[in-house]
């Protein structure tokens, strides 16, 4: 992916922009970071990392922002290495937000080597797991305001029992 196939996009609610991948990539991992804004915490300067042309790779996963289909959140709280960083209610809107992605978007508390601050899509462009999740999550953002990001509750039984299948995958 060249830079020119990515660009600065705002995350809606706060102030913060990171560079992503056009297209679903982009529509999906905007989703996560909103909900994480609105539901773990408020992003501020520096919390936020997408698209980058250089740097340190220490895991293959890594390699994700090298093309704009990865975000890290807050790194330097959840850095390389380290599992057990989020609170049990923070956990819950996690594993709320990987089983409304359906499987498009790994995390990286899951990893062999963890990172928690890792979110990335979890499937080659084009696959229907990506676009499914990419149109449902752009039905949602044109609607009336009643599904997705700040419409949802990650505490709802039927919720928690759906998002209790993506636990470690």
């Amino acid at each position: 992916m060249t830079l020119s196939e990515t660009r600065n996009f705002r995350i809606e609610g706060s102030d913060q922009s990171v560079g992503l991948a056009e297209g679903d990539a982009a529509t999906i991992l905007l989703h996560i970071a909103r909900r994480y804004h609105y539901e773990i915490g408020q992003l501020r300067d520096g919390n936020i990392h997408g698209h980058r042309t250089l740097g340190s790779i220490h895991e293959r996963y890594e390699s994700n922002y090298l093309s704009g289909t990865a975000i890290e959140i807050r790194p330097h709280a959840y850095p390389l290495g380290v599992r057990g960083g989020f609170y049990t209610a923070e956990m819950v809107v996690i594993r709320d937000i990987l089983a409304e992605m359906g499987g498009a978007v790994a995390w990286g508390g899951d990893f062999k080597t963890p990172k928690e601050s890792h979110f990335e899509i979890a499937c080659k462009p084009g696959h229907p797991k990506v676009t499914s999740t990419a149109r449902r999550i752009n039905d949602w953002n044109a609607g009336p305001g009643n599904e997705g990001a700040g419409a949802t509750d990650a505490f709802d039984a039927k919720r928690q029992s759906r998002a209790k299948s993506f636990l470690g995958t």
